[in-house]
């Protein structure tokens, strides 16, 4: 059984050697970092296989006779971080559908570094997966090459917010920030805080930023505070950023959380500190975890369709379907603390 493919054809040695202008023994121990060569010789080998998203194939030596077979039964996944529940979740659904088909995922964590996916993208090309799954649509220009030449099918998930490669499958960001900022103000908030980890690297999380800002400026107002922290996703860290915002601004009314984890430590460091939520202070995350409905006040948030996400891409893949965009949406939760 195999995946449905995408039109086109692997990159081979033959072609890199063309491109190159040089024999096919010659790329070979070039890529390989062995024997004898010009200097000249192997730049045009490695920059022909950039050019052209090359990406050596480690099943030819030590599977010879079996290796098509063999590679066709995988597929590569791509993930941020392991640490934050959104990903454990669209793994589930994304595994457990596969397994079902016979196929094995090699899972690879990029820590939110584009350097890294790019890295474990070659890694997990080079055995010849039947398709990859990755997280978001942004990824270096090598790492788009790659996937572009690779000739399988590719899934980008849980983002909606511009150009796919191949199969998209989640929601828009941006209209996450965009509703969770015209909830707050809806209810009356007006001097609204912002808690969340670093923009640059977290791209979906600056997206639903960039969608909440743009709610505000609609009604004639600006972020009244913020608070960015440059480490891991966790309850410690949103309570530590939220009691350093509410110490620099004690005034905010209300504040956005780039996640529940985050959310979920500013409500305990509210708790701590006899803060009426949302009396003090009004509280609203991302994704709706389990954890958070089971609050003494369920946390207002939007769920976001993650197990679903990781289930649509799984089916997408067996089933053939067309490149394209699978928006989920998403759902708005009131909850309690906003």
């Amino acid at each position: 059984m195999t995946l449905h493919q995408v039109p086109g054809r692997l990159v081979t040695i033959a072609d890199v050697a063309r491109e190159a202008q040089v024999g096919e023994s010659t790329v070979s121990r070039v890529l390989r970092g062995q024997g004898s060569y010009s200097k000249r010789a192997g730049e045009r080998v490695l920059e022909a296989a950039a050019r052209l998203g090359y990406v050596p194939n480690r099943l030819a030596g030590s599977l010879a006779g079996n290796a098509d077979s063999v590679g066709s039964q995988l597929v590569g996944v791509v993930i941020p971080s392991l640490t934050n529940i959104v990903f454990p979740d669209l793994l589930r659904g994304l595994t457990g559908d596969l397994d079902t088909t016979g196929f094995q995922s090699v899972i690879g964590v990029s820590d939110y570094d584009p350097a890294r996916e790019e890295t474990l993208v070659e890694s997990l090309l080079s055995w010849r997966p039947s398709a990859l799954v990755l997280t978001g649509l942004e990824h270096t220009a090598l790492t788009v090459t790659r996937l572009r030449a690779a000739g399988i099918r590719i899934v980008e998930m849980i983002d909606t917010d511009g150009p796919g490669l191949d199969i998209v499958v989640g929601f828009s960001n941006r209209a996450v920030g965009h509703a969770s900022a015209r909830h707050l103000i809806e209810r009356g908030y007006r001097r609204i805080g912002y808690v969340g980890h670093d923009l640059s690297r977290d791209l979906r999380a600056a997206k639903r930023f960039a969608g909440f800002e743009a709610a505000l400026r609609e009604a004639g107002l600006s972020l009244h505070s913020q608070e960015l922290v440059f480490d891991r996703s966790s309850a410690a860290v949103g309570r530590a950023a939220l009691e350093a915002l509410m110490a620099r601004a004690p005034d905010t009314d209300a504040v956005y959380f780039s996640n529940d984890d985050m959310a979920l430590g500013g409500y305990f460091g509210c708790l701590g500190r006899s803060w009426a939520v949302p009396g003090r202070v009004a509280l609203f995350g991302c994704h709706a975890l389990d954890i958070t409905a089971a609050m003494p006040q369920p946390l207002s948030t939007i769920r976001t369709p993650r197990l679903e996400i990781g289930r649509a891409a799984a089916r997408s893949l067996a089933d053939g379907a067309l490149a394209g965009t699978i928006d989920l949406g998403f759902e708005l939760c009131q909850g309690a603390t906003a």
